[in-house]
């Protein structure tokens, strides 16, 4: 088992370098600073993050490995035959934020976990996806990004899609507020399906589908012209964002109840977020149209 592991991991820190280079080469003048760190019940990772970029206003892509004798909380809500069990996690996640606000952010994430009792096999699950946030919609640009995640799943099986695109649909959304945090993607949890060799290469299929659905979008609409109301509505639905991440959001939950780096947990949140009281966009308006033809489940192929 530990020979898979460590496949995996390898797999995951080549993933980190990938993305990194991809989203670099809009940045001429600004990389992405590493910062390792070490958890002190066990593991560590590489964060790292670029910010004011003339392209990526904050930009994070985070490898974490961390391990330990109990798993925390949130890794048992829904298991409870888990606790007590030492565990292993590792991951890439990242969250784009991009400056120009007719370019959408994303997020994306590949996770192993892997739990142990003495005396029993190993129980292990692999989860993910990824996931477009925008402030303002152009139905291409959805297209796109759905055809690209129906491509990562088709060749393992043809209902993943439907599948893992409504799970998505139903995890992002923000209850509070009734709509959805974006136009959603795929999302797949506790994924443990035929064997751990189809399962980790259903993993790598999203991971490795991640750029050629965003790169076209940022280069589609890097020269869209915008102006301080456009930004002012990017900073009021930023701050959606991050009531989903600190409120619902559960890799974030896990990263703090396990005792992982809080600055590389939270490297999520945007560098700028605005909340005004009971705001509406004017009837009519690309603002408006949001709320209406996008931030909700729609059937984008």
């Amino acid at each position: 088992m530990q020979k898979r592991i460590d496949d995996v991991k390898q797999y995951l820190l080549t993933l980190q370098d990938q993305i990194c280079m991809g989203l670099e080469k809009f940045e001429p003048t600004k990389h992405f600073l590493q910062d390792d760190w070490v958890r002190a019940e066990g593991g560590g990772g590489r964060t790292r993050v670029m910010e004011n970029g003339d392209v990526f206003e904050k930009a994070g892509v985070n490898f974490s490995h961390v391990y330990g004798d109990k798993l925390p909380p949130s890794a048992t809500a829904s298991r409870p035959e888990l606790a007590g069990c030492t565990f292993q996690a590792m991951g890439v996640s990242l969250v784009i934020h991009p400056r120009n606000p007719y370019i959408p952010t994303s997020h994306a994430n590949v996770r192993l976990f892997v739990a142990e009792k003495p005396g029993q096999e190993p129980i292990w699950w692999f989860g993910g996806g990824f996931d477009l946030t925008p402030y303002y919609g152009f139905d291409e640009d959805c297209i796109h990004w759905h055809q690209t995640a129906k491509k990562a799943c088709d060749t393992f099986d043809k209902t993943y899609y439907a599948r893992f695109k409504k799970w998505c649909d139903e995890y992002f959304y923000l209850k509070h507020r009734q709509e959805t945090r974006g136009i959603g993607g795929l999302f797949f949890d506790d994924f443990h399906e035929k064997d751990f060799d189809f399962s980790f290469a259903f993993m790598q299929s999203i991971g490795n589908h991640y750029l050629p659905a965003y790169l076209p979008i940022i280069e589609k609409r890097l020269a869209t012209p915008y102006s301080q109301p456009e930004r002012d509505f990017q900073a009021y639905r930023r701050g959606r964002y991050v009531e989903f991440n600190l409120v619902f959001d559960r890799g974030t939950l896990f990263g703090l109840q396990s005792g992982g780096r809080t600055e590389s947990i939270l490297m999520s949140l945007p560098p700028m977020a605005e909340w005004r009281y009971n705001w509406q966009p004017e009837p009519g308006t690309a603002e408006a149209k949001l709320y209406t033809d996008y931030l909700r489940p729609r059937e984008w192929i």
